[in-house]
């Protein structure tokens, strides 16, 4: 029978302490349990060596991704995917703004002191159902507060990517920043620079992709975080209108991918800055290369842009242009970018009304028909091959999608009073 992770998770610390050993689970899951919502997945913390998680689950079924650091990772099957099994601890000096040059082990209590926010601080047994709670998580948690364990200085010292982390659990549990956390986030804000392009924009992603983004955006901005990672936003950020703008094109979003979202604050850039002329053509790819994005982030994000004034007038559009557009895979994206920012400027929406409709009605034979013919049917045809090939074909092509022909004879047809002269 096959068993969820939540399940697994119990067996292993119900397997750890029937093994002689304290075994609770730890961190984001119990601050996630405790506020109601279902844990992406879950961690243990124990006083279990690492050597010994591994005798008490055997090799086959466990492997190390930290053992320096007290990680060992445990097998579950396949239905429950893995835990991650890490020694109780406390860290010795960070000397690269990311990980300890040092741990020693140590008691619960000390692990607690260890970990960067107070709500992420908790420990749960699961099998007594009982929260540990030595930093004051639990009260936090009550008082919707983020706050950082001990000196805010020194845990974003420790890792710098916890100023970004405290704005997005601020943000996606629409809590409030304590006063003295986001001091120190403010106050080190320009030390964002030395974190790794690739573990900022994974925490943009997770805060980007919430329902409460644009608050995301604005701690981001209060901070003194969200011009130092993206300074092209500085033109929307200082227009007061854009930026009122922007938070209500994020807000009317629902259930965007991440390159929706990059696609619309990149189209809020170009909004605040095409009268002065400054727009940059490849925007997509100097923010995402700075970033170090996915190439298919970027490119969607390049395809939104490119076509962001597609919709305009759109009724009035060739059947063929319009066709090509919406049989595109990014369409609906597309959709609702052009309707978040007509409906963040208060303009009539009739453009993509037009659009959205056209799409959901028009069937996918209608909108990406085959073609009628292909360059081997102009070859056969005794046409001469050459470059004119591609562009005889799109004409072709449009004429084919506009209703003016429908069969391969009139493609051909056609065809021919576009070839040139093939003596």
């Amino acid at each position: 029978m096959a068993i969820s992770q939540r399940e697994f998770a119990e067996q292993v610390v119900r397997q750890l302490t029937n093994a002689g050993f304290t075994a609770f689970w730890a961190g984001g899951c119990v601050r996630d349990l405790l506020v109601g919502r279902e844990p992406r997945d879950y961690d243990v913390a124990t006083s279990a060596r690492p050597g010994q998680v591994r005798e008490v689950f055997g090799k086959r079924r466990t492997f190390s991704v930290g053992e320096s650091f007290g990680v060992i990772v445990v097998l579950g099957p396949k239905s429950a995917g893995q835990v991650d099994v890490a020694t109780f601890r406390s860290d010795g000096n960070y000397i690269d703004g990311r990980r300890p040059e040092s741990v020693v082990f140590s008691s619960p209590e000390e692990d607690a002191q260890r970990r960067d926010f107070t709500i992420n601080g908790m420990f749960y047994d699961p099998i007594k159902k009982e929260v540990m709670d030595f930093v004051g998580g639990e009260q936090d948690l009550v008082a919707g507060v983020v706050r950082a364990i001990g000196d805010p200085h020194a845990r974003m010292k420790e890792d710098k990517l916890r100023m970004l982390r405290a704005v997005r659990f601020a943000a996606t549990f629409d809590f409030e920043l304590d006063v003295a956390t986001a001091e120190a986030v403010q106050s080190m804000s320009d030390q964002i620079a030395v974190v790794s392009a690739e573990r900022v924009a994974q925490e943009l992603r997770r805060m980007l992709v919430d329902r409460h983004r644009g608050r995301a955006v604005e701690l981001c901005n209060d901070a003194g975080l969200l011009l130092r990672i993206i300074p092209e936003l500085k033109a929307v950020v200082c227009d007061r209108e854009c930026w009122t703008q922007l938070h209500k094109g994020l807000a009317s979003l629902v259930e965007p991918d991440f390159a929706l979202v990059f696609g619309l604050l990149l189209d809020s850039v170009i909004g605040a800055t095409e009268q002065a002329g400054t727009i940059d053509s490849r925007l997509s790819e100097v923010v995402g290369r700075r970033l170090k994005l996915a190439n298919q982030e970027i490119d969607d994000a390049a395809w939104l842009l490119r076509h962001r004034r597609a919709f305009d007038n759109a009724a009035d559009l060739p059947l063929s242009r319009l066709k090509r557009i919406l049989a595109n895979s990014l369409a609906p994206d597309l959709i609702a970018l052009v309707r978040a920012r007509t409906l963040a400027k208060g303009e009539a929406a009739r453009d993509v009304d037009f659009c959205e409709h056209y799409l959901k009605t028009t069937g996918r034979d209608v909108l990406e028909p085959s073609p009628l013919i292909s360059g081997d049917d102009l070859i056969k045809a005794g046409f001469r091959p050459g470059p004119k090939f591609k562009d005889v074909l799109d004409r072709v092509r449009d004429a084919q999608l506009n209703l003016q022909i429908s069969n391969a004879a009139e493609a051909l047809e056609l065809a021919a009073q576009f070839m040139p002269d093939n003596d």
